[in-house]
């Protein structure tokens, strides 16, 4: 089985606050295009920060969201989520949201912490992008798990299948979503097909990709779309986020948070906003 090299390793540029409870560093698009990482359209990567204890929970506001999922990842800290159909409930340190409004939670803003989160947009084929909102809530006591021989690690299966285990997140098309916890100096093999779009973010410690590459703490790796097989190696004790997806190969037309095929259907998706279709929520 042929080699999945890296394509390119990418830093993390300089944070901003969305809203004024998420400071992020933007990865996708950006550094990489949603083309190049269909079908991930974005991710938002709020590396390891501290916020000070406040009364009022920071985070964002009533905004709207149409033709693709939202996929919460809670590293640190408690989230709080929304949605106009009455989706929502509370994340914590290792659960997942798969969906709105979104906030500290309120007791763990009270004290504040350490907070770390990842959210990443799934893009809809066009045939589901007119489907009603749907709340996943993946609890970490409750996720598909594999345990590496040798106490290597553990993978944790938000979606997709590893090893004969299928995550509980329901999907549109195919992706594979691990959080990937390994000790220092043990290893993975990992297999994604050529054609996936495929990727690293190293949440925690740092890691060798094939022997070769070492990609630091905060980092992001993008993965060539040639080869099958890929392994790392802890250097330290680490956590990775891996995702790959099969491709829609669809047109994207992508405006604020609107992802559809066509521009026509862009201006329908604001028109409908306005509109009030799309419920209600209050701030």
């Amino acid at each position: 089985m042929s080699i999945k090299n890296i394509e390119k390793i990418v830093a993390p540029g300089t944070p901003s606050f969305v809203g004024d409870g998420f400071r992020v560093h933007h990865f996708i698009p950006g550094t990489v295009s949603m083309q190049r990482m269909d079908p991930f359209l974005a991710m938002d990567y709020n590396s390891k920060y501290h916020f000070s204890p406040s009364e009022i929970p920071r985070g964002v506001g009533v905004h709207p969201h149409k033709g693709f999922e939202t996929v919460t990842i809670a590293y640190k800290g408690r989230i709080e989520h929304g949605d106009s159909t009455g989706g929502g409930g509370v994340i914590c340190e290792g659960d997942v949201q798969w969906l709105h409004k979104e906030f500290h939670e309120r007791e763990w803003s009270k004290n504040g912490g350490a907070f770390q989160m990842v959210q990443l947009w799934v893009n809809l084929p066009a045939k589901h992008k007119q489907d009603e909102p749907r709340y996943q809530l993946l609890q970490n006591k409750n996720m598909a798990k594999v345990a590496l021989p040798d106490y290597n690690g553990v993978v944790e299966i938000i979606a997709g299948e590893y090893q004969g285990k299928k995550g509980s997140a329901k999907t549109f098309s195919p992706i594979h979503l691990y959080n990937v916890k390994l000790k220092k100096g043990k290893g993975i093999n990992l297999d994604f097909p050529v054609e996936y779009a495929t990727a690293i973010l190293m949440i925690e410690g740092s890691a060798k990709v094939n022997n070769k590459e070492v990609v630091p703490q905060d980092h992001f790796a993008l993965f060539k779309k040639e080869g099958e097989n890929f392994s790392l190696e802890a250097i330290e004790d680490a956590t990775v986020l891996v995702l790959g997806g099969a491709p829609l190969h669809e047109p994207i037309a992508a405006h604020g948070p609107f992802v559809m095929n066509t521009r026509a259907e862009l201006i329908q998706a604001f028109d409908d906003f306005n509109k009030g279709k799309f419920g209600y929520l209050e701030d």
